[in-house]
């Protein structure tokens, strides 16, 4: 544990009161720096440990972390995070052409799991001889409802390379504001079609 000391100071002449400022803090009046922080963030969403796990974890090694504690500064982060996350949509939306897929991701709620959505929006030019460093852009919801992709792409002119998902055929129609998206399949996908034709097995039953 660091221990800051912030002494203060009066005049006797004028009573003004000084005191040195607070150190940074990543979140505001948070006691953890950043590298706990990025550990546990780091944790809970590449490595999928709970943070219920997490304040076991640091309880066995005697630091006292309880969930609530940990699932403030993790809110805390994300809160401070958004101006990163304002730089990469800018980026990636600013491409000529993206492409994107969704997966399903387990959310807890009362008495059950529900089935929620990570949506990524993938630029990488380089293919194409483009200079620009790649980047993914990441979006999460609860259900895969077609407003989600018409309002993450709501600004978005370009070429869409995505699979026959139906959510994202708004965003070609001709009357589409601003304009309409170029649609572009994904071969990967179509070939999965001829791999089930091909099973005569399976097409037997």
């Amino acid at each position: 544990v660091i221990q800051t000391v912030r002494e203060k100071f009066t005049c006797r002449e004028c009573e003004k009161i000084s005191q040195p400022p607070a150190s940074f803090h990543v979140t505001p009046r948070g006691f953890a720096g950043p590298n706990l922080l990025a550990m546990v963030l780091f944790e809970k969403f590449a490595q999928h440990q709970p943070l219920n796990r997490q304040s076991e974890r640091y309880a066995r090694e005697g630091v006292d972390l309880s969930l609530s504690t940990l699932a403030d500064q993790v809110g805390a982060c994300a809160v401070a995070l958004k101006p990163v996350h304002a730089l990469i949509e800018a980026h990636v939306l600013a491409a000529d052409r993206l492409h994107a897929d969704d997966t399903t991701v387990p959310i807890l709620a009362k008495g059950k799991t529900d089935t929620g959505r990570i949506w990524t929006y993938v630029r990488d030019d380089r293919p194409f001889g483009g200079q620009s460093p790649p980047a993914a852009l990441y979006y999460a919801s609860r259900d895969r409802r077609q407003e989600h992709p018409e309002r993450h792409l709501r600004n978005f002119t370009g070429i869409l390379q995505a699979d026959a998902y139906g959510s994202y055929n708004p965003l070609f129609k001709v009357d589409r504001d601003p304009s309409p998206l170029t649609q572009a399949l994904c071969w990967a996908h179509a070939r999965r079609k001829f791999f089930v034709l091909a099973d005569i097995a399976a097409n037997a039953k």
